[in-house]
């Protein structure tokens, strides 16, 4: 076992968009144990949007402070434990941060949890994707917050991302008409090939405003929106009557260096009498078991897609939530720190 554990901290709040020299490399001794702690060896880090929001400033999580390691949901596996709840050789959840080694109570902000159903190393991707809190984030904000009816028009963007490619297949599993927006012409392919979308928009070649306005001539019913700004605007200006907008997240506006001016469409909400709601998949989790049983379901029945960019190594962290915001992933984002170095425990 290494002595070292190598980590990543925030060096200054990102003004504008993710920079290198946010962050700061720095190696640290191997944490020791105390009696009710346990030793973890971080396998996989989860790379989400959200987390330039916690570099940044205060937002439902307390900003990262100056100096501290960079916040992030992840999966280990335990070393050591004198923790009642862990033992060695067991897969957990929770925030590992990007570093090596976390020693930890088990509580905190994101607390750890077992790893429950994954069997091997080989299946930990697929628990932090589809059948991860990307996955519970689409299955609830859709079901729950955007209640689509069978033969409405549902509407993703970001769509080949890995939330709303998950959230536009369960909508074509309740019997909806499902459009994505994504960027370029092998993610739009992807998405009409192989996730079952009945049609999709490359926001990046085509009028958006536009396109719906012919791909959806009764209006939107429902729209999931991942990315805010004008592509929020152009399915406000096509909502359907009693419309509802599905708010997941915003990373065309992370980087801005001023706050997002509101959308200029709003008043569509008025007119059409349509209803605009944000929430957090944290609301959700004591459910969680019923999203994953569905999800599991569905994958094993191929009726979910699913694809995992997974890139590999602890010093490519900051490049790998660059990629996020250069549009560069297809499905979800994670980084590989390490395998596993105990057999896994059941």
């Amino acid at each position: 076992m290494s002595a070292v554990n190598r980590q990543w901290r925030l060096a200054r709040r990102p003004v504008g968009p993710v920079s290198p020299d946010d962050f700061t490399w720095s190696e640290a001794p191997l944490p020791l144990l105390t009696d009710g702690q346990v030793l973890v060896q971080t396998l996989y880090l989860s790379v989400d949007p959200t987390q330039r929001g916690w570099m940044a400033a205060d937002t439902y999580l307390p900003a990262i402070g100056i100096g501290d390691v960079i916040r992030s949901v992840g999966v280990g596996q335990v070393l050591e434990s004198r923790h009642p709840r862990f033992a060695p050789g067991q897969l957990v959840q929770g925030g590992l941060g990007w570093q090596d080694f976390l020693s930890s109570d088990g509580g905190g902000e994101l607390p750890l949890s077992r790893l429950t159903g994954a069997v091997d190393a080989a299946q930990i991707p697929l628990f932090m994707s589809v059948l991860g809190l990307t996955g519970i984030t689409a299955y609830f904000g859709l079901l729950e917050v955007g209640r689509p009816r069978e033969g409405e028009t549902v509407v993703v963007s970001g769509a080949a991302g890995a939330t709303g490619s998950v959230v536009g297949q369960i909508a074509r599993i309740k019997g909806c008409r499902v459009i994505g927006i994504a960027g370029g012409p092998d993610k739009c392919a992807w998405l009409t090939k192989e996730a079952g979308f009945d049609a999709a928009i490359d926001y990046k070649a085509e009028k958006v405003d536009r396109r719906l306005a012919e791909l959806c001539p009764q209006g939107i019913d429902v729209f999931f929106d991942n990315v805010g700004g004008d592509i929020l605007d152009a399915a406000l200006a096509n909502l359907a009557m009693r419309g509802r907008v599905v708010l997941c997240g915003a990373i065309a506006k992370y980087n801005d260096k001023t706050p997002p001016v509101g959308p200029r469409n709003y008043l569509s909400l008025l007119v059409k009498r349509g209803r605009m709601e944000g929430f957090l998949v944290l609301d959700y989790m004591k459910r969680a078991g019923e999203a994953v049983a569905a999800l599991s379901e569905w994958v094993r029945e191929g009726r979910v897609k699913h694809e995992e960019d997974i890139q590999v190594g602890l010093e490519n962290a900051p490049a790998t939530l660059l990629r996020l915001f250069e549009g560069k992933n297809r499905g979800k984002q994670l980084l590989k720190v390490s395998d596993p170095p105990l057999p896994v425990a059941s």
